[in-house]
């Protein structure tokens, strides 16, 4: 061979060496900065497990005409996403409305509806994703008035004292708008708008009532409060990324996750940082994930779900680790936390894995799990001793024993974050309408036996009946009698629907 071709394949040698290695270390850093680490578990780290949860929550209303004072149902606030300011999504009660269900009514919100509505007294008010805010009468189902405030929303809004608050994710379609949201202001009797105030980024996260103030994040990473009367700005927090869940409040602090994977507690009286911390430490100084989900804080920790596809448990006094457990799939979802009477302090939250978890609230360790399910997007939330969750990718709402996860209820609607209740109604959340289910009464539930008896009656009655047509018309042939059989069958089912 030729020395200037034996140079020439020496070179070529040499190159293919370096690309080689090159692809080498770089698939090696990519596995050290994404490989899946394994669940962490720091015992040491503070849990309280005396906090009492909180008592259901009513407005003082004037008599009605006559002197008769209004039920505690027509009372009652479900004031903000996640029930308490605390976002625990925990609604404690004695004597729970429970399935099975009769529908009530139902109300069409236009488009999808991927957060349920707040409850004030007599009235529901539900934000639809097209930034349309309605207020609906909670025992009949009638609008009372409707308010078109934007072009797109994504977030419960937040009632106190007779006024509902509402944060926009987009105020156009187009233009400077399409880029940046909207706070707004409304009498909840009369939909009258109080104040609006435009913000420079768009917004999705649900918004926190306290006293005068009015807190909630944007996706600029500024968490603002405002003053709850005009909607000035007393201060202004700005955070490493994108702030997309609501804040949670406890111990005079505002807990919020953002994208880029870090936590914050910050103080609710001037925005000070109290505390940062994130998901993964050490390598490369990475965090893991985004934050979408709304925390809840109990027990003196704060649990919030990553799109790194787990659950995290921080001490809410300076942020250090307690727990994370892997779930499959991203977690999207708003975690409820709630100890039941006869159970233990559970975190409950589903995956986009399909499986939906039952954590303790102390360790992280798995109490129970539930598969079986498409893609689990919105948060769960606990009315009594049944937690509810929603299952996106079939578009059905469960309904499991908080204690036990056994299966107490389905209904064939629902999609994101699917139930509040004033404790005598369930008001579900489907893809695009709402519907209020009241438990049936001993009335209700004996018709329906009767009704169950009837049909199976009239089942067992087409089935002997089939089996004699088929003989006659297939003597001597058994297959096709069969076969003729199960025709006459589907036949007769599809009759009676």
């Amino acid at each position: 061979m030729p020395p200037q071709e034996r140079k020439r394949r020496l070179r070529r040698v040499v190159l293919g060496l370096g690309i080689a290695l090159i692809a080498l270390v770089g698939a090696a850093a990519a596995l050290v900065v994404t490989r899946e680490e394994g669940d962490v578990s720091n015992p040491d780290v503070e849990f309280r497990d005396d906090e009492p949860a909180a008592e259901p929550e009513t407005e003082q209303e004037p008599a009605e005409p006559g002197g008769k004072r209004a039920s505690r149902f027509d009372r009652f606030i479900w004031a903000h996403y996640g029930y308490t300011r605390d976002r625990r999504r925990y609604l404690p009660l004695k004597n729970p409305p429970r399935p099975p269900f009769k529908e009530i009514w139902q109300f069409d919100g236009d488009v999808l509806l991927e957060f349920p509505p707040v409850i004030g007294g007599k009235r529901l008010y539900l934000l639809n994703d097209s930034g349309k805010l309605f207020a609906i009468d909670k025992r009949t189902g009638k609008r009372i008035w409707k308010r078109k405030l934007g072009a797109l929303a994504a977030a419960s809004p937040a009632y106190a004292d007779g006024v509902v608050y509402v944060v926009l994710l987009q105020r156009t379609q187009q233009g400077r708008g399409a880029r940046a949201g909207r706070v707004v202001a409304l009498d909840g009797k009369t939909g009258k708008e109080l104040w609006r105030r435009d913000l420079a980024s768009r917004s999705e996260s649900s918004p926190l009532i306290v006293d005068d103030t009015l807190y909630f994040g944007s996706e600029n990473g500024t968490v603002y409060a405002m003053a709850a009367r005009d909607g000035d700005v007393r201060w202004r927090f700005r955070a490493a990324g994108a702030v997309k869940g609501g804040l949670a409040l406890a111990d005079g602090r505002l807990f919020f996750g953002v994208y880029g994977g870090r936590v914050y507690a910050i103080a609710r009286d001037n925005g000070r940082l109290a505390w940062r911390s994130s998901t993964r430490g050490g390598r490369f100084g990475l965090s893991a994930g985004n934050f979408y989900s709304t925390p809840a804080v109990a027990y003196g920790r704060v649990y919030i779900g990553n799109t790194d596809g787990r659950i995290y448990s921080f001490s809410a006094a300076g942020g250090k680790l307690a727990w994370s457990r892997s779930t499959g799939g991203y977690v999207y979802a708003s975690p409820a936390v709630a100890q039941v009477p006869g159970g233990r302090p559970l975190v409950y939250a589903g995956s986009y894995s399909g499986r939906f978890y039952a954590l303790d609230a102390r360790s992280g360790a798995v109490r129970w799990s539930r598969g079986g399910n498409g893609r689990i997007s919105g948060g769960a939330t606990v009315i009594g001793d049944i937690v509810y969750y929603a299952d996106l990718g079939r578009k059905r709402t469960i309904g499991l024993g908080a204690r036990t996860g056994r299966k107490l209820f389905e209904h064939e609607r629902g999609s994101y974050n699917p139930v509040v209740s004033d404790g005598e109604t369930i008001f579900l959340t489907g893809y695009h309408a709402m519907y209020a289910l009241q438990p049936l009464s001993t009335a209700d539930k004996k018709a329906r036996a009767a009704a169950g008896r009837k049909r199976s009656a009239r089942r067992r009655s087409d089935r002997r009946d089939c089996r004699q047509r088929a003989r006659e018309a297939q003597r001597g042939r058994p297959r096709a009698q069969r076969r003729a059989y199960r025709r006459c069958v589907k036949r007769r089912g599809a009759q009676r629907r």
